[in-house]
């Protein structure tokens, strides 16, 4: 049965989100057999929603004919329990192709992202999203971050144009002017952190009304995740801190050591914990053994 707006935007609203990565073999092959396992381990672990073949997922890297296997597996495997989110993006063309790959394989909405490559104006990033969003009746989050960065009003009139839209989630980590568009637009709109490793924002962000984030280290580290979470939301300061200081600051200056490592770390970290997804696609690359030993350390120093 398919979930309610109301329990879509609940979930989206109020608990921990996570991205799993896409799992490949030894040559680059989507993995659907233990991608599976994986899916049925996020749900296990208490994840909100399950965004599936996401920015962690290498969406940008994925053809259509793996993505919908991506969507059906997901789909059949949560069984309802959690909302399944997919991705579209890259041309209007390609983008409505992806949501009704992913509509017809009975996903719960679509997290959309930026159009591919060029400098775009906000009244044609309005339109590139409204037409997508008008071709399906599924529900929608705009991803605002890339080359398709909104203004409070360039979002309030996208939600007002598309009633299918029910949520924003900010990849650009100015909290000032997310704060403009939480205060303008109100609560038509769910609102999600989603800038990479976005617990290192999660304090600014609940300050402003965004309770919930992405998490992608949930993918290897998800009883840590969930800890923060909670701590964060009862305003357990002292263990926020601590694990802020412990790992996630140290995750972040790994990180910021190359391009890309905001996933590329996320697969070697699954890797530590047993739960292997493969390499990344290229253009992404692996961190090289000297990051992946100082990865484990970290790691290991805080289950």
């Amino acid at each position: 049965m398919a979930l309610s707006i109301d329990q879509i935007r609940s979930s989206l609203g109020d608990g921990l989100l996570s991205f799993p990565i896409t799992d490949f073999d030894e040559n680059g092959k989507f993995k659907a057999d233990t991608y599976k396992k994986r899916i049925e381990w996020f749900v296990e672990h208490d994840v909100s929603a399950v965004f599936v073949a996401g920015g962690t997922g290498e969406f940008f890297s994925l053809g259509l004919d793996e993505y919908k296997e991506i969507c059906q597996i997901a789909v059949e495997t949560v069984a309802g329990r959690v909302p399944v989110i997919a991705s579209a993006g890259r041309s209007v063309v390609e983008s409505k192709a992806f949501v009704k790959a992913a509509e017809e394989a009975g996903c719960d909405g679509i997290l959309l992202m930026p159009p591919f490559l060029t400098e775009c104006p906000e009244d044609g990033i309005v339109e590139y999203a409204s037409q997508i969003m008008q071709s399906s009746p599924l529900q929608f989050i705009y991803y605002n971050r890339g080359n398709a960065i909104l203004g409070a009003e360039s979002v309030k009139q996208l939600a007002a144009q598309n009633p299918n839209m029910i949520a924003l989630k900010d990849g650009v980590g100015q909290i000032a002017a997310l704060n403009d568009i939480v205060k303008t637009v109100g609560d038509r709109l769910v609102y999600i952190g989603g800038v990479p490793t976005a617990e290192i924002f999660a304090e600014a962000y609940l300050s402003i009304g965004v309770n919930t984030y992405s998490s992608a280290v949930f993918n290897f580290m998800p009883d840590m995740a969930n800890r923060f979470y909670k701590a964060l939301r009862a305003g357990d300061k002292e263990t926020v801190t601590q694990i802020i200081q412990n790992f996630f600051i140290p995750f972040c200056r790994l990180r910021d050591e190359k391009k890309g490592y905001a996933v590329s770390l996320i697969k070697a970290g699954s890797k530590v914990i047993d739960r292997s997804a493969g390499d990344v696609r290229a253009p992404l690359v692996m961190p090289n053994d000297e990051q992946s030993a100082r990865l484990k350390a970290l790691i290991e120093a805080n289950k």
